[in-house]
């Protein structure tokens, strides 16, 4: 999927998910699980808020699952 096509939600998505990745290997973890720092990680807390902006495309609100 190329940027052009992508809304600026999955773009800002697209970069934390990037960000997050690397973020595992740095620690040589296959998932944020699996990490010690889990519940105290900025890495995974600002990729979470991106998947959830993307879904509300930056509108807020709740989800229900």
């Amino acid at each position: 999927m190329s940027e052009q096509s992508l809304d600026e939600w999955q773009i800002l998505l697209v970069q934390k998910k990037l960000e997050l990745e690397e973020c595992q290997n740095n620690y040589q973890v296959n998932s944020c699980l699996k990490c010690d720092k889990l519940l105290d990680c900025s890495t995974r807390d600002d990729y979470i808020k991106a998947v959830y902006d993307s879904m509300s495309k930056g509108k807020g609100g709740g989800f229900e699952f």
